[in-house]
């Protein structure tokens, strides 16, 4: 089968097509053909460092697709569904590729209102704003919540779960964007390149970070007695817990992780219309390199796609 791999760290040039075998389903375990993969920064951090030793390695985490086989003891999948998820992370899952295993208990079944390439855009960055949202912040209705980047991949999604939570949602995007974003449910856009957002809004209950660096510190500001800011860009930031608690705030570095339940609350968003993923550009699987370009310029409306099988 078709695949993408590398044989070296660096920029996207280094992705390629390599031929695999295509693998067999274990215990508890599907096999995927793939019809999307999404593509997330992480993708391009685990592409630009570390060392190879000469192996051949292979990425992306988001897949969409049609489960071809299952593996013994597997229960809740069977052959001809359509399904989505986040397989195995933290750990490899090469979803670049016409088929992958996975943990059948890491995906669930596809809204049918949902395209191939809409589902494969939500596993990771959905799952991460959700476990933010909910999981960490335990955002409840009437709440006002800051997500910042929010015409970004988490931010857009984040943006619409809080909505679904019943929050006041104040996002920060460029001017360009805030269309898009009062499309999307938020209340209150702030322009961040000319708007000082700690003294242009009231104060919040959540902070939803995806930025980091001084947005952290900066964020801790905005919030009220009792707030929670959330950091998703790096694991530096859990810095931010120490100076959150003199304060009478709370603050943590969150890692996404698969998650059965948080799929299945993803998946009946999507399904009833209130979350919808938006896709900045759809590539074909052998133009991974050419995605990865577009996703380190970090300009990007929502999500890049690759479209594995048509």
């Amino acid at each position: 089968m078709r695949a993408i791999g590398q044989d070296e760290f660096g920029g996207p040039a280094v992705l390629k097509v390599v031929e695999v075998e295509r693998p067999e389903p274990g215990p508890a375990e599907v096999l995927v053909r793939v019809h999307a993969a999404g593509v997330n920064p992480t993708d391009s951090w685990h592409r630009a460092s570390g060392g190879l030793a000469g192996a051949v390695i292979r990425l992306g985490w988001d897949v969409s697709g049609v489960v071809e086989a299952v593996g013994l003891g597997v229960t809740t999948l069977a052959p001809g569904d359509e399904v989505f998820g986040m397989p195995r992370h933290p750990l490899p899952a090469g979803t670049y590729a016409e088929y992958v295993t996975s943990p059948a208990r890491h995906l669930v079944r596809k809204p049918a209102r949902l395209t191939h390439v809409e589902a494969a855009a939500l596993p990771l960055a959905a799952l991460t704003a959700w476990q933010a949202l909910v999981d960490v912040a335990d955002v409840r209705p009437g709440q006002r919540v800051l997500i910042h980047a929010a015409a970004g991949g988490v931010g857009h999604l984040a943006v619409q779960i809080a909505k679904a939570r019943g929050a006041y949602v104040i996002g920060t995007a460029r001017s360009a964007k805030h269309d898009f974003l009062r499309g999307l449910g938020a209340d209150e856009p702030v322009d961040y390149t000319r708007t000082d957002f700690e003294t242009a809004i009231e104060p919040v209950d959540v902070v939803i970070d995806a930025i980091g660096g001084a947005y952290g510190p900066r964020s801790l500001r905005t919030l009220r007695p009792g707030g929670v800011l959330v950091a998703l860009a790096s694991p530096a930031e859990a810095y931010l817990a120490d100076e959150a608690r003199p304060l009478g705030l709370r603050a943590a570095f969150m890692a996404v992780e698969a998650d059965h339940a948080g799929m299945r609350e993803i998946a009946a968003l999507a399904g009833k219309g209130l979350l919808r993923p938006e896709i900045d550009t759809v590539f074909p699987l052998e133009h991974a390199a050419k995605a990865h370009e577009l996703a380190d310029g970090r300009r990007t409306t929502g999500k890049i796609v690759l479209s594995v099988t048509d």
